[in-house]
């Protein structure tokens, strides 16, 4: 690849350590330009590396401009990566001139990158954030910004991130201690404990709650000591700050260093402070020397520093808290020695400079891919449309098996969702997303898209309102008249209750849909008697089966549990309630339920909201008339989550849908209660008999419900495992028909 890097040239601190080591790298393999802005120390350390480094100095942005255009077009560049705001404005500039993707790395949040100085904010930071929005990429140091751009309305498909790598193999021979301290000027004792940070004095480093918690600590053990690495725009007002709060000689400011190897290692322990951070290349170079750390839980930094085994974090601006962390570092040598081996050994496995370095490489070749192919004319890609965005963990949950199974196909199809949380959505599950009634953008979308997904759920009824049923039947209309192939996805049909919705559904879909796959045969029953009968119809199963527990997932549930009250090895019954008419009127039933496995069974029920909005009323209720011992847990947004925590439940009463086949899944005996005839579909499709309508739920028919489940085995594995490969098949037909292949 050639590649070309654009950046203002008077970068200090961690984003010029992030491009010189990148660049380092990426030259052993392919072709990099670094251009700067303005001549200094960066472009001569680029040089010094063997970088290859060109000057463009100049006020004149259109001018600048202009010559990349020139150069890019002439070399024929296949990237342009920015690095900082002059160049993410001036990559901005060179969009529509030339034919490659322009990409940026974001260090930090823009919105703080100019803290403090408010007419900087107005003028540059308000640039850069404006250019940041036209670009075709951005690579973030952490996943906490990633959030931030996603949040924003970055594109997630092009939005990556990348951690910060640091290089085990070129230490320098580093100034012994003391010697440091003596060409510093700071007096350190032979049983000194000596504090550092390396950052920026600017205000977003907060360097000022750092000097506070230090005054309080050496208050209490004067042989302690501070060093302050860097430069800014607070130095003289913090200088001033010590000298007010600080014993003299106990806190020392020293500047830019260019020997950061000999200021870790002459360090006890590693400092951050900062309000707002992606990765801080301060933290792995500290852990590069084994110094024990002391950061604020901001950024990525939680994924290097966990709070006491690799080192301490505290809240960002936490005066009192910090003070307490570093008195007890400096009373104990065994502690900091610890502290300092365990964040040494986390580092060196997982934020190596050669990693860094693959991953950049991984992200170009596929922001090349997505930006060739979003040149093609052609219709492309896929809208899917559903209850999604609502708060309700088991339509998304079915999202994230259309977008798996769909991605596991075509790692780079362009998709697309409805959701009344877009942003949400975007974040969540990790694909564009607009507001589902932005009606212009989605007939945009529906000319560009080549397959339409009504995605999963019970879309067609009218149970919920008319309205409802009608968007539904209207976007089915809309996508069909824009040449789109259409299906209805892994989804539920029913109940439609009034005659003319029934002749409204049956119109539509017979003559809009191409293909519709169901989730039970109940459904395909519905659809028969609504009178439907020319697209292609498959009895598959729920898409949601299909949802596994990762090992990312399993450690979040572990902290989840953890805060939640639940035993590990404790016994379990989760009850999923719904406020559904005559279930208001249940919940003495429910209570008695909840009481009944605790004294029948030694199972602790616990509580569970799987669509919070609409099931805290009854399920408080519902708890708050239990007097055995019992949970309330908190809300999960992600399905994988669930599935853990329904891994480790003995038994699950259910009015929900999902809350049944997550707990299936995990092979976990069910009971439930059939407000719809969606459940006792799902119950008869599974072979299961442990259920009861709502109507008939009473004290004896569940307790009777839950004596057959606890005496029988959970749904058989062979079952679980049949569905789950008719669920696999939704997937497979979505993609016969956007490739154009005979269906089966």
């Amino acid at each position: 690849m050639k590649l070309i890097h654009l950046i203002s040239g008077g970068d200090v601190g961690g984003a010029k350590t992030h491009v010189l080591s990148l660049l380092n790298g990426l030259r052993k393999e392919h072709q990099v330009l670094l251009v700067c802005f303005m001549e200094g120390p960066f472009a001569q350390e680029a040089r010094d590396l063997g970088i290859p480094t060109e000057v463009m100095p100049g006020r004149n942005l259109f001018a600048i401009r202009n010559r990349l255009a020139e150069r890019i077009g002439a070399e024929k560049f296949d990237l342009v990566h920015c690095h900082g705001s002059r160049a993410n404005l001036i990559g901005y500039l060179l969009k529509g001139r030339i034919e490659a993707p322009v990409i940026t790395t974001i260090h930090s949040d823009p919105k703080l990158d100019y803290l403090g100085r408010p007419l900087s904010n107005l003028t540059y930071g308000t640039a850069n954030r404006r250019a940041l929005k036209h670009l075709d990429g951005w690579v973030c140091v952490s996943r906490q910004l990633r959030d931030m751009q996603v949040t924003a309305g970055r594109d997630p498909s092009r939005t990556f991130v990348i951690n910060n790598g640091v290089d085990f193999s070129n230490i320098q021979a580093p100034v012994p201690r003391e010697a440091f301290w003596k060409q510093q000027g700071l007096e350190v004792g032979e049983n000194s404990v000596v504090f550092g940070i390396a950052a920026r004095i600017a205000p977003v480093k907060d360097i000022g709650s750092l000097i506070c918690a230090f005054a309080g600590a050496v208050a209490q053990e004067p042989g302690i000591r501070l060093a302050i690495a860097g430069d800014g725009e607070q130095r003289r007002e913090l200088e001033q700050l010590a000298d007010k709060l600080c014993p003299k000689g106990t806190v020392r400011f020293m500047g830019w260093l260019t020997d950061t190897d000999s200021f870790y290692n002459a360090l006890d322990v590693n400092m951050l402070t900062s309000l707002s951070e992606g990765l801080p290349y301060a933290i792995p170079e500290g852990a590069r020397m084994s110094c024990a750390t002391i950061a604020t839980r901001v950024g990525a930094v939680p994924t290097i520093v966990i709070d006491n085994e690799t080192g301490f974090l505290v809240e960002p601006g936490d005066v009192e808290t910090l003070t307490e962390r570093m008195l007890r570092v400096a009373r104990d040598e065994g502690l900091r020695k610890r502290l300092g081996r365990a964040i040494f050994e986390k580092v060196r496995r997982e934020f190596s400079v050669e990693a860094t370095v693959r991953t950049q490489v991984q992200i170009y070749e596929t922001i090349l891919r997505r930006y060739r192919r979003s040149k093609s004319e052609c219709k492309d890609g896929v809208l899917i449309c559903g209850a999604y965005g609502k708060g309700n963990i088991g339509d998304e949950t079915i999202l994230e098996s259309i977008l798996q199974q769909l991605r596991s196909m075509d790692e780079d199809l362009p998709i697309c969702v409805l959701s009344k949380m877009p942003r949400r959505t975007a974040r969540q599950s990790n694909v564009r997303s607009i507001y589902t009634f932005s009606y212009f953008r989605l007939h945009r979308e529906l000319r560009r898209v080549k397959l339409f997904i009504s995605g999963g759920g019970s879309l067609i009824q009218d149970v919920t309102s008319t309205r409802s049923l009608l968007f539904y039947l209207h976007c089915l209309r809309w996508a069909h008249k824009r040449d789109c192939k259409v299906m209805m996805y892994g989804c539920g049909i029913g109940p439609v209750n009034r005659k003319r919705n029934r002749r409204r559904a049956a119109r539509v879909i017979d003559a809009c849909v191409d293909l519709i796959t169901l989730r039970d045969p109940e459904s395909e029953r519905e659809l028969r008697e609504l009178g439907v009968s020319r697209p292609v119809i498959r009895v598959t199963a729920d898409p949601a089966l299909l949802q596994t527990v990762s090992r990312e997932r399993q450690q979040m549930y572990e902290e989840y549990r953890k805060k939640a009250g639940i035993e590990k090895d404790g016994s379990y019954c989760l009850f999923a309630l719904r406020p559904w008419n005559l279930a208001r009127r249940k919940t003495g039933a429910f209570a008695a339920a909840a009481e009944y496995v605790y004294r029948q069974y030694g199972m602790t029920p616990v509580f569970f909201l799987l669509e919070p909005g609409k099931d805290r009323e009854i399920t408080q209720t519902v708890a708050d008339m239990v007097h055995c011992p019992k949970l309330v847990l908190p809300p999960l947004e992600d399905g994988g989550m669930i599935c853990a925590l329904m891994r480790q439940m003995k038994m699950v009463v259910s009015m929900r849908l999902h809350a049944l086949i997550f707990a299936s899944g995990q092979g976990v005996p069910v009971v439930g209660v059939a407000y719809d005839p969606k459940v006792t579909g799902f119950m008869d499709y599974l072979g299961q008999e442990n259920y009861v309508s709502l109507e008939e739920a009473t004290d004896g028919t569940l307790c009777d419900c839950i004596d057959s489940a606890a005496t029988s085995e959970a749904a058989e594995q062979e079952i679980v495992g049949r569905l789950r490969q008719l669920a696999g098949r939704n997937g497979q037909y979505a993609w016969q028909l956007l490739s154009g292949d005979p269906l089966e």
